[in-house]
């Protein structure tokens, strides 16, 4: 597995990113190929937070603990990863395809410059690849995310861009592009 560590307001020692190795990389035995895992640690009020990411085969596990000590923050980040895997896991076997990652991602849209775009300050931008799936896998992976949406290529609407919500009277939206061209 392969490892980025990114300090905020503290120093990490030596000590503690192997630490965070030794105890992240026993969640490889559950993935088939080499994985990539993003460790935070941030101290925030004299508490103490780690905040790990693993992606594998175009699926996102992610997990945010805070305690009194770094080293508890990340032994409870790996067991909170470990049961999303545990009880998601017949869920991705099933929605998983072999090779739904390895097609080559579309550019990114960029939008032309305009003069009134300093009213709109982007303080925060992410690209990804977003790969064809059917709604239920999106869900799913919002959820592995923690987040209140999910951009994807709808595979059961012919690949046309969609979005996944979490409605707050419950249950989850579905926005699906049309097709059509508006010309």
């Amino acid at each position: 597995m392969k490892f980025t560590f990114t300090e905020k307001k503290m120093d990490s020692s030596e000590e503690l990113r192997a630490y965070a190795v030794k105890k992240i990389s026993k969640l490889d035995r559950f993935f088939k190929n080499e994985g990539e895992a993003f460790v935070t640690f941030s101290i925030e009020r004299g508490r103490h937070k780690a905040e790990i990411t693993i992606h594998n085969n175009g699926v996102y596990y992610r997990a945010s603990e805070v305690t009194n000590d770094m080293y508890a923050s990340v032994d409870s980040g790996v067991a909170a990863i470990e049961r999303q895997i545990r009880r998601n896991k017949t869920k991705l076997e099933k929605k998983l395809r072999e090779g739904a990652v390895e097609k080559e991602p579309l550019p990114a849209y960029e939008p032309p410059i305009e003069d009134e775009a300093e009213e709109f300050k982007i303080v925060r931008s992410k690209r990804f690849s977003i790969k064809p799936m059917s709604p239920e896998e999106a869900i799913l992976q919002m959820n592995l995310l923690g987040h209140e949406f999910f951009v994807f290529k709808n595979m059961d609407a012919e690949d046309a861009f969609s979005v996944v919500y979490k409605r707050k009277q419950g249950g989850y939206g579905l926005i699906c592009d049309d097709g059509l061209n508006a010309d």
